[in-house]
């Protein structure tokens, strides 16, 4: 069943199928301080309408973060190369029943790259 994610001021919608079984928590310097919880999609599983976003990339400037360029909230990240076939979407943009109903994992990103639970 489709699943919808807003910003704050729903410029940016990303209607995600499925509902999201699993998010991951990621403790890397980056997800902590947006303080987001990722559900992972293949593009193809998601749209986005609506407003313009802002994007923001570092490193090895591999994955694009996008955030709403009028409220500013986080919607997703996706990849620069078109063959990589995964994304992530703001799972806290979701209705907290979707969040309820999701197991939340654990990612250590900082340092092993390794699932904790």
């Amino acid at each position: 069943m489709p699943t919808l994610a807003t910003c704050h001021c729903a410029a940016v919608r990303l209607t995600c199928d499925p509902a999201p079984v699993e998010v991951t928590e990621c403790n890397c310097s980056i997800c902590r301080r947006y303080g987001v919880l990722w559900a992972y999609y293949e593009p193809g599983q998601v749209r986005i309408e609506g407003g313009a976003t802002e994007v923001y990339m570092w490193d090895d400037r591999s994955i694009g973060f996008h955030r709403c360029a009028a409220c500013g909230c986080v919607t997703h990240w996706s990849a620069v190369d078109p063959g990589r076939n995964r994304m992530g979407v703001n799972a806290r943009l979701m209705d907290l029943e979707v969040l309820a109903a999701a197991r939340v994992r654990h990612l250590d990103g900082a340092v092993s790259e390794r699932y904790l639970d």
